[in-house]
């Protein structure tokens, strides 16, 4: 009887441990989508920036503001 209780203790064991690891997986993928998420709101927002800055730019060019 020792031996199914023991065997039984040891697969608790492991499903506990792949499932943790499973876990451990899934957070390490949500945080680099996370962070990817973050890269690329950043470039968008640099972006939407340079754009701004260049049609300021512009407009002051052409009513002789920028000299």
């Amino acid at each position: 009887m020792a031996d199914n209780s023991q065997n039984m203790s040891y697969q608790a064991g492991e499903a506990k441990g792949q499932t943790q690891e499973k876990a451990s997986g899934m957070m390490d993928k949500a945080g680099n989508a996370a962070q990817s998420a973050k890269e690329s709101s950043q470039q968008a927002g640099q972006q939407m920036k340079d754009k701004t800055q260049g049609a300021a730019e512009s407009v002051k060019n052409a009513v002789g503001m920028n000299k």
